[in-house]
């Protein structure tokens, strides 16, 4: 060992070990949250489907996991996860409630559309909070993200009300809450 160079610190090196052996956690968490919806989304349910979708959700698991989990403390892993699980089937609803809206604007004799470009500050700091954050919004009708500069977020809205939903704050509050934020870590 060269006396000239710097040990390196033990909660560095034992934290890498530790990632390196809950690696195959964290695939199975990932998978564990793509499964589930691979199935809702696929809606066949024969062995060929069922096989590729396990194959697919896999491959897709061991390549995103540490993606998904690498930004959270060790201990905090299994709290994201099932929050993450919570978050899902509300924002299902969420779509299903602007699928109608939009339907009735559409359907309307005089639409009240008044479509226009929003933007706003996040709370949020962590990269897969503020991708998941773009990502459902782009996800629920009537809403469109463009941008995030600097923070600040650009969307489309198709009309007042979903800009009001948005601006709300209630989705960026439970995506905040899924990626713990230092508020949360305590609870």
């Amino acid at each position: 060992m060269d006396p000239n160079r710097e040990p390196r610190p033990e909660s560095v090196a034992g934290g890498l070990r530790e990632d390196r052996r809950r690696r195959p956690m964290h695939i199975v968490i990932a998978f564990a949250l793509l499964m589930p919806f691979w199935l809702l989304l696929s809606g066949h349910y024969d062995t060929f489907h069922i096989s590729l979708g396990v194959f697919c959700c896999l491959l897709v698991s061991r390549g995103s996991a540490d993606l998904l989990f690498g930004h959270i403390g060790l201990e905090n892993k299994h709290v994201v996860a099932g929050r993450y699980l919570t978050y899902i089937p509300w924002h299902f609803w969420q779509i299903v409630l602007s699928n109608i809206h939009v339907a009735k604007l559409v359907l309307s004799p005089r639409p009240p559309i008044n479509p226009r470009i929003i933007s706003f500050p996040t709370k949020l700091t962590n990269d897969l909070a503020l991708v998941t954050f773009a990502n459902s919004i782009t996800l629920t009708p009537g809403t469109i993200t463009l941008d995030l500069i600097n923070g600040i977020f650009h969307v489309h809205a198709i009309d007042d009300a979903v800009a009001d939903d948005l601006l709300g704050g209630e989705m960026e509050n439970r995506i905040d809450r899924i990626f713990l934020r230092r508020e949360h870590r305590e609870e």
